[in-house]
C-alpha cells in the first residue's frame, strides 16, 4: 500500500505485526500503545505537511529515478538546493511537533547508500547500486518509514568486532545461502524503530581485515521473522500515559521513541542486500552517514530550539519578568544560539558537492562544526530556559492536585501567575520546558549523529592542519 494520509500510516503499523517489548511485556498493538502514540503523531505530520500546498514545496520532490511526486525523505539529493531544501523542511516540522519525528535517520541512510554502492560496484564489479535502486523506488513508491540501522551494542571497544570474546555484539553475517544471508546481532538506540515499517542495517564503524562478516548494509522489515523490539526507558516515560498538563508535550512527546533492535538468525534474500564483505568501504559508508546525518541538526534542533524560546518567553510573561533586561537579553542569546546551529546546516550544505553517483553530499567538515555546536548549544539554550522560568518548572504540583477537590483551590491560589492568565495555563507552558529541555532530550542532542568526541575526530581528519601550518609560514616568510 501506498501511505499518503496519518490514517494510511496508523494503519498500515496496526496491520503489519512486530514483535515489541515494553517494560518486560509484548505490545499487542502499537498503533494504540500510549508510550508510542506520541512519536507515532510525531513521524505522522511528516505525512500531513507533504499534503498541504504550502508545505509541498519542501516536503516533497521530483524522483530522479520516475519522475513522481514523492516525499522528500526518500529523496536522493540532486543539487545544494536539495541539500538547504532538507535543512528547511526539517526546521519546519520541528516547528510543529516540538520533537524529533523519527524519519531523517532513514533518509540519510538511503542516500549514504546510493553514493557507496555505486562506488562499491566500480572498484568489485557488484551488483549492488542496481539492487538499491530496484529497493528505493518501492521505498518511495509505498512512503515507507525506515530507521537507519548503525549503533551496534560494541561491547569491548578496545577490540575490534571480530575480537570480542561474544561474537554477536556487532551485528554480522552467520550465514550465507544461495539465496540471500543469516544476520545476527542487535542495532542500539534506534530512533522511530517502534513506528517504522523497515530497518536498515550499516556496519558502525570502519572494519578491517578478518571483519568481513561484519561490513553487512541490508534492508530488513520489521516483522521479519527473529526480530525482536525493545523499548528504551525515557526520562518521566510513564507521563506518556497520562492525558493532562503533566504529559507535557502530549501530543507528540520529546525525542524518538528509541529502542533496541535484536535480529536472531533473521534471513534476507540478497535484493536487499547493498554491502556483504567488502570492508574496504565501511568506513566511506560510515563518514558519508555520519555527515549527512549530522548536516540536520541546525535544522531539527534549531527548530525544537525556537519553540524552547518561546516557551521560556511566555513563562516570563506569565509571571511578570518579560520586560526586564535580563530577561531580554537571555532571549536574545537563546536566539543566537539557535540561529547559529540552523547557519551551520545551511552553509554545510550550500558547501556541497557531487559524488561520483550523481548525488550531492554536505561538506564534512561543516557538518561536524554543527553537530558539534549542537552538543554545547543546546545545553546552554536549555540552561538560559530554566534559568529564566524559574525553580517552579521543577517543583510544580501535578496535574491531578489542580484538579483536586481537596487541594486544587491552593494550586488554583498559589501557582499563579499576572492577572489574566490562568493557573492552568502558566503550569502548561512551564511543563512543557521541562519536558523539552529535560535529560532524555540533552542525552540524545549529545549522542545522536555521534558523541562529541567523534566529531573532533574528524576536525583532525579533514582540518588540513598542515596547509594553514604552511599558511601560517608564508606569511611570517619562514623559509625551511
Amino acid at each position: 500500500m501506498r501511505i499518503e494520509t496519518k490514517d494510511d500510516y496508523v494503519r498500515s503499523l496496526k496491520d503489519q505485526k512486530v514483535l515489541i517489548y515494553y517494560n518486560g511485556r509484548k505490545v499487542d498493538d502499537r498503533s494504540t500503545f500510549p508510550a508510542f502514540v506520541p512519536h507515532i503523531n510525531s513521524a505522522a505530520k511528516t505525512y500531513e505537511l507533504a499534503l498541504m500546498p504550502e508545505h509541498e514545496d519542501l516536503m516533497t520532490a521530483k524522483s530522479h529515478l520516475t519522475g513522481k511526486k514523492i516525499s522528500r525523505f526518500t529523496h536522493i539529493h540532486q543539487s545544494v538546493d536539495d541539500l538547504i531544501r532538507k535543512v528547511q523542511m526539517l526546521r519546519l516540522v520541528a516547528h510543529k511537533t516540538a520533537s524529533c519525528f523519527q524519519r531523517c535517520v532513514g533518509f540519510d541512510a538511503l542516500n549514504a547508500l546510493y553514493m557507496t554502492t555505486y562506488e562499491v560496484d566500480e572498484k568489485h564489479g557488484t551488483k549492488y547500486f542496481s539492487r538499491f535502486i530496484e529497493y528505493l523506488k518501492k521505498i518511495q513508491d509505498e512512503n515507507f518509514m525506515l530507521v537507519g540501522g548503525m549503533t551496534d551494542p560494541k561491547g569491548d571497544r578496545s577490540k575490534r568486532p571480530s575480537q570480542q570474546e561474544d561474537p554477536d555484539l556487532f551485528t554480522r553475517v552467520v550465514e550465507r545461502r544461495p539465496n540471500g544471508v543469516v544476520i545476527r546481532g542487535a542495532k542500539a538506540h534506534q530512533t522511530g524503530a517502534v513506528n517504522s515499517h523497515e530497518i536498515m542495517i550499516m556496519p558502525t564503524q570502519a572494519m578491517a581485515e578478518g571483519d568481513e562478516a561484519y561490513a553487512i548494509a541490508a534492508a530488513v522489515p520489521l516483522d521479519a521473522e527473529g526480530v525482536t523490539l525493545i523499548f528504551g526507558r525515557q526520562t518521566n516515560e510513564e507521563r506518556k500515559f497520562e492525558d493532562g498538563i503533566d504529559a507535557g508535550n502530549c501530543e507528540f512527546g520529546m525525542v524518538g521513541g528509541e529502542a533496541l533492535v535484536v535480529f536472531e538468525d533473521v534471513f534476507v534474500p540478497w535484493e536487499r542486500v547493498f554491502l556483504c564483505g567488502e570492508t574496504d568501504f565501511t568506513g566511506m559508508l560510515v563518514e558519508r552517514f555520519a555527515t549527512l546525518h549530522r548536516q540536520n541538526y541546525g535544522g531539527c534542533k534549531g527548530g525544537v530550539s525556537d519553540i524552547v524560546i518561546g516557551a521560556s518567553a511566555l513563562a516570563a510573561q506569565y509571571q511578570g519578568t518579560l520586560n526586564a533586561s535580563h530577561i531580554r537579553d537571555k532571549l536574545v542569546e537563546m536566539m543566537h544560539l539557535a540561529e547559529t546551529v540552523y547557519s551551520g546546516s545551511i552553509a554545510c550544505s550550500a558547501m556541497g558537492s557531487k559524488t561520483k553517483s550523481g548525488a550531492y553530499y554536505p561538506d564534512p567538515l561543516l557538518a561536524n562544526c554543527t553537530k558539534h555546536n549542537i552538543t554545547r548549544f543546546i545545553y546552554d539554550i536549555s540552561r538560559l530556559a530554566h534559568d529564566i522560568a524559574g525553580g517552579i518548572m521543577a517543583t510544580l504540583p501535578f496535574d491531578r492536585d489542580l484538579r483536586s477537590p481537596d487541594v486544587g483551590k491552593y494550586v488554583e491560589k498559589y501557582m499563579k501567575g499576572v492577572e489574566g492568565v490562568s493557573t492552568e495555563t502558566r503550569m502548561k507552558v512551564l511543563r512543557l520546558l521541562e519536558n523539552m529541555t529535560g535529560g532524555t532530550a540533552l542525552v540524545e542532542s549529545m549522542h545522536g549523529a555521534g558523541s562529541p568526541q567523534s566529531q573532533r575526530v574528524m576536525y583532525q581528519r579533514l582540518g588540513k592542519l598542515n596547509e594553514k601550518m604552511k599558511m601560517a609560514k608564508k606569511i611570517a616568510k619562514v623559509d625551511e
